[in-house]
């Protein structure tokens, strides 16, 4: 499934650039003397005064797009909540939304992880925000004073008000269906999810961002996560739409357990010449590089990316590993080299720090 959509992409990739705008220059921002967008200037205002946080951003959320929980406590996560997410990872999230089609719902807030929902596109008026996303789904956010449905209608979206704070867009949502996981790890929420938004532009091209959740049916307490996004200047979305489908899911067989029964014992004098901290050399899988942590506990190597949380490695051969979140691991010179973290895409270079 995921090749067949990446391969959708690169056709859409394909299309001649001047249908796609996509080196199209955006207008009415601040630009240095060789025209390059002035990112870190002042950010813009609307004629009443208001931050202006129109434009086409590109969400960063390397740790929480994976696991929304990675801050909490065990105690904080009911255990049947729990023992999903572990089920979901052990069936190689083959009902993610993304596989199924279907919004992503509140995930979108947090999510920079997929391909297609790290962009989002505002558009701000006076009494209304909207947010754009490339699968075709919208998100309104209403300045007009209006108050939440006590009662509402569960949707994929959910409904939002907003009000300013200063400078600070607050947004307030509730009424998500509970079809939807909060994060790619699989964390579930209820239709009592409550989802708290605060949104500052600090400069031209960067938006700050933070989410509180709140769900006392699934969570033992509301948290908070903080991400931020990066204006994408002088160009446009490309649209990324698969239409709900189960097609192609029965190819997608197995466990994610299943590569411990060809694992390979390996010595731990040399498992111990991995550890250490490895950041992501360009080309970059996204505009910020990724880190990936290991360390040795019991004889195994685990390993941490971008704090997401710890996830033991299975060996395959002395230097190729799986068991990163999907991906794989080859370390080069016993780690002194750095390694690759292997994706369909290609392998991505990690050099060690």
């Amino acid at each position: 499934m995921k090749a067949s959509l990446i391969a959708v992409v690169s056709v859409a990739l394909s299309a001649p650039l001047a249908a796609q705008w996509l080196n199209q220059p955006t207008p009415g921002i601040p630009r240095t003397r060789d025209g390059t967008p002035d990112l870190a200037a002042a950010a813009p205002r609307t004629p009443e005064g208001r931050p202006d946080l129109s434009g086409l951003w590109t969400k960063i959320s390397p740790k929480y797009a994976r696991n929304i929980a990675a801050d909490l406590k065990p105690d904080d996560i009911q255990s049947w909540a729990q023992a999903l997410v572990e089920q979901r990872k052990e069936d190689l999230g083959k009902e993610y939304m993304n596989v199924l089609c279907v919004p992503l719902g509140p995930g979108y807030a947090t999510s920079a992880d997929i391909t297609g929902a790290e962009m989002v596109k505002i558009v701000q008026t006076p009494g209304l925000i909207v947010m754009l996303n490339p699968d075709l789904t919208y998100r309104q956010i209403f300045l007009d004073g209006r108050a939440l449905e006590s009662a509402p209608n569960p949707s994929w979206m959910g409904y939002s008000v907003g009000h300013w704070d200063a400078d600070t867009l607050v947004v307030e949502s509730l009424g998500f269906n509970d079809r939807t996981w909060l994060d790619h790890d699989g964390h579930p929420h209820s239709e009592g999810l409550r989802m708290t938004e605060r949104y500052r532009r600090r400069t031209v091209g960067h938006l700050e961002i933070e989410v509180t959740l709140s769900d006392s049916a699934v969570y033992a307490r509301p948290w908070t996560v903080a991400l931020h996004a990066e204006l994408a200047a002088d160009t446009e979305m490309i649209e990324f739409v698969c239409n709900e489908s189960g097609h192609g899911v029965e190819h997608w067989v197995g466990k994610a357990s299943d590569e411990l029964k060809s694992e390979v014992h390996v010595a731990a004098d040399v498992l111990a010449k991995y550890v250490g901290t490895y950041e992501e050399q360009r080309p970059l899988w996204r505009a910020v590089p990724r880190v990936v942590e290991i360390t040795l506990s019991n004889g195994r190597l685990f390993a941490d990316m971008d704090g997401r949380g710890k996830v033991p490695l299975i060996a395959s051969s002395e230097a190729a590993f799986s068991g990163l979140y999907g991906l794989g691991i080859e370390f080069t010179r016993g780690g002194a080299g750095g390694l690759f973290v292997k994706h369909v895409s290609g392998d991505y270079r990690f050099a060690r720090k």
